[in-house]
């Protein structure tokens, strides 16, 4: 009897084995009102300037001074507790949990749900944003993530982490990378990969995110991911995040830009001329705008004036959209 729950115990530690938690503040679950939603899109490339995550502590917290403390979740999918000394380096932050997460069971064990549903924060890491759609997309930890935004809590993230944040989604599954020259050239190329059902913030629908933005040119696959779904919606709307920029959204879809930027919001509000499998990209009338550190998007209402018009013709676009 004794060896059967032996062996039982080790069965069920090999198959947690996978998890790795990183723990750093107060133990005891953090209690408060919030007063989001908040989310954090953050372009990746790492800042020590912590400005922007400090308001949105604050605005969940509800108080710049107050003593009220909140937990933070960082989920991950690849490396270690970097995001630790970093969040509890910040006023209002109780405690934080780093949870690396490489398969999909982890996604549903009840001490993960827990974790993140009792989150105030829940902040998805940098790396391939294909491995959160293979271990938590469609899982009880979505929900969890979900559930923190609909309290008031703040959800988002860096790199990978942002990408997953809009309605539509560049999933690079399995393992692409999309280049700009290449897929302008064939919008069907294999690195187009794009998916959604993922996380549908109402601030966020019809949005595709893109990030690392101007550094690793990344405008013309976002033009490409755009004629893509704007073949299926009457307009969609990319949000290419330079790195070392952060922009803070509130409920309404109203965004304060930090940090390096700009932000680049592109239109798409129709269909492209030439689409097809194997061809370059035609499409005329992309509509883009650049949002600077300390200016405000308004998603809702983006200005009537102040933007350019960029034309993709047989792949090649008309001039530069930076």
């Amino acid at each position: 009897m004794k060896r059967g729950l032996l062996l039982f115990a080790l069965l069920a530690l090999a198959a947690h084995a996978d998890l790795v938690r990183y723990r750093s503040g107060n133990p005891e679950d953090a209690r408060l009102r919030l007063h989001g939603p908040v989310l954090i899109l953050d372009g990746g490339g790492g800042s020590d300037d912590t400005t922007p995550y400090q308001l949105t502590i604050d605005r969940v917290r509800g108080c710049t001074s107050c003593d009220r403390k909140l937990d933070v979740v960082v989920l991950r999918a690849s490396g270690g507790d970097g995001y630790n000394p970093y969040f509890m380096s910040m006023k209002g932050v109780s405690s934080i949990q780093s949870l690396v997460i490489t398969d999909r069971e982890s996604s549903s064990r009840p001490d993960v749900i827990e974790s993140v549903r009792n989150a105030e924060v829940v902040f998805f890491a940098g790396g391939d944003q294909c491995n959160y759609i293979r271990w938590i997309k469609g899982t009880p930890v979505e929900e969890a993530v979900e559930s923190v935004y609909r309290r008031g809590g703040a959800v988002g993230g860096t790199s990978a982490g942002l990408a997953i944040q809009g309605e539509i989604a560049y999933d690079a599954c399995p393992n692409q990378s999309a280049v700009s020259a290449d897929v302008l050239k064939d919008p069907f190329s294999v690195d187009v990969s794009l998916s959604r059902g993922f996380f549908e913030w109402p601030p966020m629908r019809h949005i595709i995110t893109d990030t690392h933005f101007k550094k690793r040119d990344r405008m013309g696959r976002l033009l490409v991911f755009l004629a893509r779904a704007a073949a299926e919606d009457s307009k969609v709307i990319g949000f290419g995040v330079n790195e070392g920029a952060v922009a803070i959204m509130d409920k309404d879809g109203r965004a304060i830009v930090f940090g390096t930027g700009p932000v680049n919001v592109i239109v798409a509000d129709h269909r492209a001329e030439v689409l097809e499998r194997g061809k370059p990209l035609t499409y005329r009338g992309y509509k883009i705008w650049h949002f600077d550190a300390g200016q405000t998007v308004n998603m809702k209402s983006l200005p009537a004036e102040g933007y350019k018009t960029i034309d993709v013709i047989e792949g090649k676009l008309s001039g530069d959209p930076y």
